[in-house]
């Protein structure tokens, strides 16, 4: 079972969870949410990694950080201050959606300290994508005495399984793998709701981030991944394109039971 601490950085705590012990293992979340959504995995990879797992700023119960536009870079700066602050030389890392961006630009930011990388379904939007998402996709659930600010959260969190982007409730929109458990949306709701005017923030900066630009750098060994269902799964064929030596795993979908096998599976032959 994963413990849970804080740690002290340069912004504030952050809120982490650990399990197993062995070759050090960062697992890094996507947006919106916290590293509860990877709970499952922890206790997969516990089994033969030491893993880390934080809430990333803004999100979960890690503060934000202070400045009012960090990029994906500063969210890496963060990631490399817990293996510092946890006495950890060097981590293989795993990053899905926004935390794929936050992995590679750890592994820019301080290559002797990444060995391999995950990057399971990477976003690179084109100019008008972005304008739009930035305009239209994540927004601040500021509270209200009405309480409405809870039933929009509550449509935001559920319409992301059903269309992306969740505001395209259109058959062209419409996203093939359907609801998943109550218990799933309970618990992506009340993550949100901890970070209700905080969690755009990183979207913002996952939005921003010049993936085609800055992938190509990579000299590190790279699984790029992804599900069938994964919205961002034809961005994440044309990453793999952009990095030197990269391996692809195409996954079945989410809802797949064969799905979260399939990942560790492929995630322990790259890994090694």
């Amino acid at each position: 079972m994963a413990k849970r601490q804080f740690v002290d950085l340069e912004h504030g705590q952050l809120h982490l969870r650990t399990a197993g012990e062995g070759r050090p293992l960062l697992l890094i979340h996507g947006s919106p949410g916290s590293a509860l959504q990877l709970v499952p995995m922890i206790a997969r990879f516990a089994a033969t990694h030491r893993v880390i797992a934080p809430d990333t700023p803004g999100n979960g119960d890690s503060p934000a950080l202070p400045m009012a536009e960090p990029t994906i870079g500063d969210f890496a700066r963060v990631q490399l201050q817990l293996l510092d602050a946890l006495g950890i030389d060097k981590v293989d890392v795993y990053g899905t959606h926004t935390g794929a961006a936050t992995a590679v630009e750890l592994a820019l930011l301080a290559p002797e300290r990444v060995g391999r990388l995950v990057l399971d379904g990477v976003g690179l939007f084109t100019p008008e994508v972005r304008d739009e998402m930035l305009a239209r996709y994540a927004h601040p659930f500021t509270p209200d005495l009405e309480g409405a600010y809870l039933a929009r959260a509550f449509t935001f969190c559920r319409d992301m399984f059903l269309f992306f982007p969740w505001y395209d409730r259109t058959p062209r929109g419409r996203r093939p793998g359907g609801m998943p458990p109550t218990a799933v949306v309970h618990g992506l709701l009340m993550e949100v709701l901890k970070a209700a005017e905080t969690y755009p923030i990183p979207y913002r900066a996952a939005m921003t981030w010049p993936g085609r630009e800055r992938l190509p750098l990579l000299r590190h060994p790279a699984l790029v991944m992804s599900a069938a269902d994964d919205p961002l799964l034809e961005d994440s064929r044309e990453a793999l394109g952009l990095v030197a030596g990269g391996e692809w795993l195409e996954l079945p979908g989410f809802g797949d039971a064969d799905f979260a096998a399939a990942r560790f599976e492929g995630m322990q032959r790259f890994l090694g």
